[in-house]
């Protein structure tokens, strides 16, 4: 999905596409290459000034048009999915860097300047510029690669005064400033060395107020955002093509392999829009937010692009690796901006000292809020606050308790509709979500309940509903899911168990396995076969079984590591009555997605927090081997897409809220978390070094690894989500 999250500007990226086509068609751009090196202004910044384009950033008071930076990131992204050549995006990065500042003689100049339709580069703060005090003010030395430098007429420099970092405006004709003209590796654009020899700098020409927090979030949101366009492209020409590619006579698209490739293309993708949103929404947070959300547009972003144009590249074939196809001029570009970010380890490292005890944190802002709905969820949650949540044996003691409270005032799940819930529209539960973090309360979880509920409630007579609805939210009754068996894990349609109809209900037998919590749950909601002459969807039938029954044997499967959390559950026989049959016969495929899309978004949920823990923990105890740099850097790289993965997931909030259609967002999170899991334990692991001899190793590392297939598993493995995700949303071909 793209940038966009609101109405406004998903109309925007429209017309920037449709200004793409009439003036900078990717064929327009491969005739004029050998132009585009040389710099100046490209042939359509006229229109693209007379469109708005380049001010949307700016406020309407210095002539632009009063937008935000997040307006420009969506331009970005567009750009970069069509290849737009030119200085767009360094001047983007240099005027946004302008309006960042506070009211000063130079940032008023700045804004006139680029309003006007000037050119621009930034040039971030680095040590081989070098700033000497003079007077009032400083001379510059020193030389720096910087992109579109020739197109440049005026440049944003950072400098160290030994206090701190400084940005100041100069005309790029100043005396003092030089431009040796290079290849740039994007054929696109322009790029140059600049030199410094005395450039003189006045207290007049610094950004007043423009932190380095600031423009270092900003030039990481903007090129990520360019980096998710690249990567757009890629998934959408790699998966047109693997459509009408043909070997031995079927589109390379029905093959697993390549449904792979693009599955995983379409992840990356989203995860690099997700970073780039979270960096640019961070642009008014904390200095520390702010280095958060940079290093994952960085990590989880920029660098990521040059490997999925290369993973593109693999899917073309060898048409993709000729000079006449695009994915070179759009891994060429993926490769330009990773360079402006390197080094990405030692990146990686400053962001895992800061991610140590900080979790990525973003604030939604509700249009049109009801004041009253706050106060009133908030006077509930206060009382709640005030009542003891007394947990005995497992099980939770509800009388008088905060859980029951809760749960009897609709906010245990607000999302139900009345009488359980408060029918809480998506904006209403982000209200009700802040409300209970500011008073560092957790909303109670029923944990399968959770995805049990919302089919009972949909399907369920009034009776059932009653029956298990409040019990379930005040935590009385436990549940487990009666779904895999050892003949039929991902593939539900294949089950065995049987369901034949007898007087006043139905007799089940079969055998279930993986049964999480069936050793300690009350009821199941259960999977079973009512007709075996039907094709394998339409015969299966959905049940809620009392555990308790006569018939049922659990027996509990000790994992890895040593604990018991799985169950085999036989069913000999057992009598499940008729009120206990949701929907009708043969409807149980239909009414199964329900739950199974309960699961996997509750699954993918809350990933920023959990996955990256072990590895803190180790951290902190001092138990790993090697540097401390190494660590660190390892910490970095698993916050920097743990929190794109959140921010992923709070998009999906962000779209329903807006009143958009549902992305694609959650079926993705729940593999990237998969991946994540995998990847925090092994770092773990070899960071906790000889230690892992012994059971007992720091941060439980042998134990964090042994239980990472369970994560790979659950909810369906890896391997089939990207099969779905391959055909159901990117429409390749079955096998």
């Amino acid at each position: 999905m793209p940038l966009s999250l609101a109405e406004e500007q998903t109309d925007l990226a429209a017309a920037v596409a449709e200004f793409a086509d009439r003036f900078a068609d990717i064929l327009q751009t491969r005739e004029r290459l050998d132009a585009y090196g040389a710099g100046g202004r490209p042939p359509f910044w006229e229109e693209l000034v007379d469109n708005g384009l380049h001010a949307l950033h700016i406020s309407e008071a210095r002539g632009g048009q009063g937008g935000s930076v997040l307006d420009t990131a969506v331009v970005v992204e567009e750009f970069g999915r069509r290849l737009v050549p030119g200085p767009y995006v360094a001047t983007m990065l240099a005027s946004a860097a302008v309006a960042g500042a506070a009211e000063c003689k130079a940032s008023a100049q700045g804004l006139d300047v680029f309003a006007g339709g000037a050119t621009g580069a930034l040039v971030m703060a680095d040590p081989a510029v070098r700033a000497v005090a003079a007077g009032d003010g400083w001379t510059l030395h020193g030389s720096v690669g910087v992109p579109s430098l020739l197109s440049a007429e005026w440049l944003v420099i950072g400098f160290d005064d030994g206090a701190g970092s400084r940005y100041a405006l100069v005309d790029a004709e100043s005396a003092g400033v030089s431009k040796v003209p290079g290849t740039c590796t994007d054929l696109t654009r322009d790029a140059g060395t600049l030199v410094l020899d005395g450039l003189a700098i006045g207290a007049d020409a610094v950004l007043a107020g423009l932190g380095a927090a600031h423009v270092e979030s900003l030039q990481a949101g903007l090129l990520a955002a360019e980096a998710a366009g690249v990567m757009r492209w890629a998934v959408e020409a790699a998966t047109d093509y693997a459509k009408i590619r043909e070997q031995f006579g079927t589109p390379i698209g029905s093959f697993q392999a390549v449904k792979h490739k693009c599955a995983n293309l379409l992840i990356a993708s989203e995860l690099a829009t997700a970073a780039a949103w979270s960096a640019l929404v961070a642009l008014g947070q904390d200095p520390d937010q702010q280095a958060l959300a940079a290093g994952s547009a960085i990590e989880a972003a920029i660098v990521p692009s040059v490997d999925a144009l290369t993973e593109a590249v693999t899917i073309f074939g060898g048409i993709g690796y000729t000079w006449e196809h695009d994915a070179h001029l759009y891994l060429r570009r993926a490769i330009a901006a990773a360079a402006q970010v390197a080094p990405a380890r030692a990146r990686a490292t400053a962001l895992g000292r800061v991610a140590l005890e900080l979790d990525r944190r973003i604030d939604i802002e509700l249009p049109d809020e009801d004041p009253a709905f706050r106060e009133r969820i908030g006077k509930l949650l206060d009382e709640a606050a005030a009542l003891a949540n007394e947990h005995d044996g497992g099980r939770w003691n509800t009388r008088g308790t905060r859980r029951t409270f809760l749960a009897e005032n609709g906010l245990a799940a607000p999302h139900w509709p009345a009488p359980y819930g408060l029918g809480a529209s998506p904006a209403e539960q982000v209200v009700i979500a802040q409300e209970y973090a500011r008073r560092d309360l957790l909303q109670p979880s029923s944990v399968i309940g959770e995805w049990a509920m919302p089919t009972i409630l949909a399907y369920g007579s009034d009776e059932v509903k009653d029956q298990f609805a409040l019990p379930t939210l005040r935590g009385e009754l436990i549940w487990c899911q009666l779904f895999s068996e050892p003949g039929a894990g991902s593939d539900l349609a294949g089950l065995s168990t049987r369901a034949a109809k007898i007087d006043g209900g139905w007799e089940l037998k079969g055998q279930k396995v993986w049964t999480s919590g069936a050793h300690e749950a009350d009821w199941g909601i259960c999977l079973a076969r009512t007709d075996v002459d039907a094709p394998k969807h339409r015969g299966l039938s959905y049940f809620l079984v009392d555990m308790r029954s006569k018939g049922v044997v659990v027996r509990p499967l000790t994992q890895s590591t040593g604990d018991a959390e799985f169950n085999e559950v036989f069913l000999d026989d057992v009598f499940v009555p008729d009120a206990y049959l949701l929907g009708e016969p043969g409807q149980g495929w239909r009414i199964t997605a329900t739950t199974l899309q309960n699961e996997r978004t509750q699954i993918s949920s809350g990933v920023s927090a959990g996955t990256e823990e072990s590895l803190r923990r180790l951290i902190r105890e001092g138990g790993y081997t090697g540097s401390a740099d190494e660590a660190f850097a390892a910490l970095g790289g698993i916050v920097a897409v743990s929190s794109a993965i959140g921010a992923l997931n709070l998009r999906e909030t962000l779209r329903q809220v807006n009143g958009l259609q549902p992305g694609v967002g959650s079926s993705l999170a729940k593999v990237a978390h998969a991946r994540l899991s995998r990847r925090a334990a092994t770092e773990v692991l070899q960071l906790a070094g000889p230690a892992t001899l012994f059971t007992q190793s720091p941060a439980d590392a042998v134990t964090g690894l042994l239980g990472v297939p369970q994560v790979l598993i659950g909810g369906g493995t890896v391997e089939i989500q990207l099969n779905v995700i391959a055909e159901r949303i990117l429409g390749l071909p079955r096998g």
